[in-house]
C-alpha cells in the first residue's frame, strides 16, 4: 500500500507514530504537507499537485487537518476524495466535527447522550437559555477550539451573560452548556476506528482546574469501558461519519454524554496512558479498506428511479408495532429492511421473523411512493412557558483572556 500523511508538522508525535507503523508493516508512506497542494479542477479530471508538480498515485490518505487550516485541508482531502483515493475521514465528517455546534446537531437528533447545549445571537436570549440548560454553573465554548481553548466555566448566572457578552462583542460565536458537575475535571477520551474502541483513557484535572485535557496539565489513567460507553462512542464517531476519531465523554448520573467528536485525535496521550500500538491499528485498518473497499450504498441504490432509502419511524399504536418484518407487508410493497436501530442497539439485515416494536427505527430500500405512505408526520415539540428576562448585568473584562485566545501568537496545532 502506498500512503501519504497529510501533516503541517512531521515531527508531530502522532505524524511520526503513523509513518513508523505504515513502515513496519512494509507499506510506502510520505509525508505531506497539506498546504504545499495546488488542486486542479476540469471536466472529467480532477487532479493534484504537489509542490509544483503532479502527484503521483496513492492508495491512501490519512488526513491530520489542523484546526487553522481546516477550510484548505478538507478541500485538499475532498480533492482526493474526487480522485477515488481511500480517506481514512472524509472531507464533510472532517467540517463536521471541527464545528461544535455543528457535530451536537447532527448527534441530537440520535438517542446519544449529550450535555444540554444552547446557541444564541441576541443578548436578550442569553439568560432565558441560562435558564434553559439548569442554570448556572454554565459551560461556555467556542465554536471551534482544541486543547481546552476556548472553554470557560461560568458559576454564576451574572459572570456567565458577562463572558458571552464580551466574547460576542469580540465577534465570537459561543455555546452554552449544562455543567455536569459529578464529572467535573474529569472525562474519557475513547479512541475509535473502523467502528471499534481500539483503546480508552480517563483525563482528569490537576488542582482547580476544570479542564482535563492533557495539554492543560492534566493526568491519565487506562480505563475499560463497559457496553454502554464503548457503544456511544463508536455510534457517535458512526454518526458524524469519521473512520478514526477521538471521542470525548463525560461520566453522568444518567450514563455517557459525548461532549467532542475529534476527527485528528492525538496519539501521544493515548499510546503513553495505555501503552497500546494505536497507531498500528489505524494503518492495519486502513489497509483492510484498501484491499476491500467500503461501497457508498446510498449514493448507488438512490441512483435507480423511483427507489431510493428512507428512515421509517415505529410510533407507539402503530400497526407495526408487534408485527414481524415479514407480517408487516414491507417486502410485498417492495421494500427491503437494511437496519433496524432499537435504542442504542443497529441490527443490520433483521430476519423475517424479527418482531417490530414501538420506537423502532428501520432504515429501508425500496419504492419511494410506498415509503412515503409510512413515514409519519411530524409532531411539534411542546413549548416550554416564556422564562422571564432578568435585568442587563455588568461585563467581565478579564474574562477574554481565560478561553486563551487573547494572547498574541497563539496557535493551535494539527492535533485535538
Amino acid at each position: 500500500m502506498k500512503l501519504a500523511i497529510l501533516s503541517c508538522n512531521p515531527k508531530c508525535y502522532s505524524t511520526r507514530r503513523l509513518r513508523e507503523a505504515a513502515e513496519q508493516r512494509g507499506h510506502k508512506v510520505k509525508v505531506l504537507n497539506t498546504l504545499k497542494f495546488a488542486i486542479d479542477l476540469e471536466q472529467g479530471n480532477p487532479d493534484l499537485y504537489f509542490r509544483q508538480k503532479q502527484l503521483s498515485h496513492y492508495d491512501a490518505v490519512i488526513p491530520r487537518i489542523g484546526a487553522s487550516i481546516t477550510y484548505y485541508g478538507t478541500a485538499v482531502v475532498r480533492q482526493f476524495e474526487q480522485m477515488d483515493v481511500f480517506c481514512a475521514n472524509s472531507s464533510a465528517s472532517i467540517s463536521n466535527s471541527r464545528d461544535k455546534l455543528r457535530s451536537l446537531q447532527i448527534l441530537s437528533r440520535h438517542h446519544i447522550g449529550i450535555p444540554k447545549t444552547t446557541f444564541v445571537r441576541d443578548k436578550k436570549d442569553v439568560l432565558p437559555a441560562i435558564d434553559r440548560v439548569g442554570g448556572a454553573p454554565v459551560i461556555i465554548k467556542l465554536i471551534e477550539g482544541t486543547q481546552g481553548i476556548g472553554v470557560l466555566l461560568a458559576e454564576t448566572v451574572s459572570s456567565a451573560e458577562s463572558i458571552v457578552e464580551l466574547l460576542q462583542s469580540q465577534k465570537q460565536s459561543v455555546l452554552i452548556q449544562k455543567f455536569v458537575s459529578e464529572s467535573r475535571g474529569r472525562d474519557i477520551r475513547a479512541f475509535v476506528v473502523g467502528g471499534q474502541v481500539v483503546g480508552a483513557m480517563r483525563r482528569v484535572a490537576q488542582g482547580q482546574e476544570f479542564r482535563s485535557n492533557i495539554h492543560r496539565g492534566g493526568f491519565s489513567e487506562p480505563v475499560v469501558l463497559d457496553e454502554t460507553y464503548r457503544d456511544t462512542a463508536v455510534r457517535a464517531a458512526q454518526i458524524m461519519g469519521l473512520r478514526v476519531a477521538g471521542v470525548d465523554l463525560l461520566e453522568s448520573k444518567t450514563g455517557p454524554q459525548v461532549v467532542e467528536v475529534n476527527s485528528s485525535p492525538g496519539l501521544e496521550g493515548i499510546e503513553g496512558c495505555t501503552q497500546l500500538d494505536i497507531a498500528g491499528a489505524i494503518i492495519d485498518y486502513i489497509a483492510a479498506q484498501v484491499n476491500f473497499p467500503e461501497i457508498d450504498l446510498r449514493q448507488r441504490l438512490t441512483m435507480s428511479s423511483g427507489y431510493g432509502v428512507a428512515e421509517i419511524y415505529i410510533p407507539e399504536g402503530s400497526q407495526y408495532a408487534g408485527q414481524t418484518i415479514r407480517e408487516s407487508g414491507l417486502r410485498d410493497k417492495d421494500i427491503t429492511v437494511m437496519t433496524l436501530q432499537r435504542g442504542t442497539k443497529v441490527i443490520p439485515s433483521p430476519r423475517a421473523d424479527r418482531a417490530l416494536e414501538a420506537d423502532d427505527r428501520l432504515l429501508c430500500f425500496g419504492k419511494l411512493e410506498f415509503m412515503r405512505e409510512l413515514i409519519p408526520a411530524k409532531t411539534r415539540r411542546r413549548r416550554r412557558s416564556k422564562v422571564q428576562e432578568l435585568p442587563d448585568l455588568p461585563v467581565a473584562e478579564e474574562a477574554i483572556k481565560a478561553t486563551g485566545l487573547s494572547e498574541p501568537g497563539t496557535k493551535t496545532t494539527e492535533e485535538d
